[in-house]
């Protein structure tokens, strides 16, 4: 087996969970093979260079091997080798991302309490009643 379609690929290198979504992941352009958007049914064989985006991570990675089927992940991670460059990249963003401060963190009070609602309707009855005057 010389080449495979990078659907099957990603899959059999773990990358994505089910080959489904990694058609999917493909449909949106977030998979280039070789600085060109892949079409799911494209063929990489080994010496490719593939560049994909998962989440909030991009990774590129050379192709050394091609499998059809789903191993173990240390025989996945035989598969392929990643750049130094995108190595470094992805713990930059894995020590940016363990600094940044937890958005909830900012909040200075949460939800009311019951007793907190209570409080804000009777303020707000009192204040726009409907009530007649008369």
């Amino acid at each position: 087996m010389n080449s495979l379609r990078i659907d099957k690929w990603l899959w059999a290198a773990r990358f994505f969970k089910t080959r489904s979504i990694a058609s999917e992941e493909i449909g949106k352009n977030r998979v280039q093979v070789n600085g060109q958007d892949a079409k799911a049914s494209r063929e990489v064989k080994a010496g490719d260079t593939v560049r994909l985006r998962q989440g909030a991570v991009e990774r590129t990675v050379r192709v050394l091997g091609v499998s059809g089927v789903r191993g173990p992940a240390p025989v996945a991670q035989l598969l392929y080798e990643e750049t130094p460059e995108s190595m470094e990249a992805r713990q930059k963003a894995a020590e940016q991302h363990r600094l940044a401060r937890e958005p909830a963190l900012s909040i200075a009070q949460g939800r009311p309490t019951k007793r907190d609602r209570r409080q804000i309707q009777k303020n707000w009855d009192d204040r726009w009643s409907a009530k007649a005057d008369g």
